[in-house]
């Protein structure tokens, strides 16, 4: 009787281990991809990242901003939801 009753738990918790890991899976693709571009408002060099991602937000309605090197120097890049 014993091992009866242990059977019929395994079929429910490997049906489960199975949905959760289903799951998890399904949630990463839910979450919104960033895309980069160089910043349309910012001019000259970037050298403070607060003042770039600081622009990014309130002048372009990015997410995010920071500097980054691009020949020949730094630019501001703003991050977007794409």
């Amino acid at each position: 009787m014993a091992k009866l009753l242990g059977y019929h738990l395994v079929y429910p918790i490997l049906f489960l281990f199975i949905f959760l890991l289903l799951a998890s899976t399904e949630m990463g693709m839910l979450e919104a991809r960033i895309c980069q571009r160089r910043s349309k408002t910012w001019t000259g060099l970037c050298a403070n990242t607060g003042n770039c991602h600081r622009q990014c937000r309130n002048w372009e309605g990015a997410q995010r901003g920071a500097c980054h090197a691009q020949f020949p120097g730094f630019a501001c890049f703003c991050y977007f939801n794409c």
